[in-house]
């Protein structure tokens, strides 16, 4: 009586980079630049040919071994807010810096990853759970990121933060020269009831200094301005069409608004359609980033540009420069912003 036969399970075979060097006709150092970012000597044919063979077999590298080799996990941590988490993760000015952000990083063979912290205490045990490089925190209230003690010493950045944290390093707009700007713009048009519409803010902060460069426009125009103006709302879409339907009743004399993001101010121009009435020929329309939306909505959207590439990109470059020992935390870099004028603001 014979034996049966068991169906023989064959294991797939790991591909190396000796493989795929092969392949490709190129070194085994070529290849291994190639898979770990470092592309400065190596041509663009070249490394989309790598890159091909690498998708096509499946080649996986093994980061745990050359974190440990090189003493560095080569992951950068995105930390905010748990509690802010919706507002931050789904506004587009943030979705844009982001993507430039991950973007530079991962040019330089480096990993974002993205986790909600529910306390500041929990940062720098997402720190040292993770083996983060570095990281980058973006919407944490300027006191806390005042208190960010890393203990291992971890560069940190503070996006968009006015910490005076001597650990972190910070990369921000120019939010009070965008308020000044917005505003002035309005008063240049003949309007002198400009309401100001943005989330609540303690005495430092992006939204205060947009604030402080409002009234200053007020102030070099001799203009007066009063807080029965202000409109404290959180920056979404929704929060802007709710303001915008009552603009006529609760701000009846406002002939302008200044929203401090585009996604509230296009849903203030949504508001104030549904309501019955026209922009700019009723109300005036200015808004703070100059996110894809403000070029398609009607009328496209007056509004205060942040060159949001350039703010991924310097932060990538400044907290690496402090990861691989070559740079310290320093004065905070402050982006130059610039008004866009379209077809949202008139005079009244």
């Amino acid at each position: 009586m014979s034996t049966p036969t068991r169906n023989r399970i064959e294991l797939p075979v790991p591909v190396t980079l000796k493989d795929i060097a092969a392949e490709a006709g190129v070194s085994l150092m070529t290849v291994s630049n190639v898979v770990n970012g470092n592309h400065d000597k190596v041509s663009t044919g070249t490394i989309e040919r790598i890159r091909a063979i690498v998708d096509r077999r499946g080649y996986v590298t093994n980061a745990s071994a050359r974190s440990l080799a090189a003493k560095s996990s080569r992951l950068i941590g995105l930390l905010v807010p748990s509690s802010e988490h919706d507002i931050l993760v789904l506004s587009p000015h943030n979705v844009a810096v982001f993507g430039f952000l991950e973007r530079q990083l991962r040019d330089r063979g480096y990993h974002l990853l993205f986790r909600g912290v529910s306390e500041k205490a929990e940062v720098d045990v997402a720190l040292r759970s993770w083996n983060l490089d570095g990281a980058v925190v973006l919407g944490f209230l300027d006191e806390e990121v005042d208190d960010f003690r890393p203990t291992d010493g971890t560069p940190i950045l503070a996006l968009d933060s006015y910490s005076s944290n001597p650990q972190t390093t910070g990369v921000r707009s120019d939010d009070h020269e965008g308020g000044r700007l917005a505003a002035a713009h309005l008063l240049s048009l003949g309007h002198r009831r400009i309401a100001f519409a943005g989330p609540k803010f303690s005495d430092v902060g992006l939204v205060r200094q947009r604030f402080e460069g409002f009234l200053q426009a007020h102030a070099d125009a001799g203009v007066e301005w009063g807080p029965a103006d202000r409109i404290a709302v959180d920056p979404t879409w929704e929060f802007g069409v709710e303001g915008g339907r009552s603009l006529a009743t609760s701000h009846p004399a406002v002939t302008a608004v200044f929203a401090t993001a585009d996604i509230l101010a296009v849903g203030f121009m949504e508001g104030i359609r549904q309501s019955g009435r026209s922009v700019p020929g009723d109300v005036s329309v200015v808004g703070f980033d100059d996110i894809d939306v403000a070029h398609y909505v009607t009328p496209k959207l007056t509004t205060v540009r942040q060159d949001v590439a350039a703010k991924g990109s310097i932060a990538a470059s400044m907290l690496l420069d402090e990861v691989r020992g070559g740079g310290a935390p320093g004065d905070p870099v402050v982006i130059p912003v610039e008004l866009v004028v379209r077809e949202s603001t008139a005079r009244p």
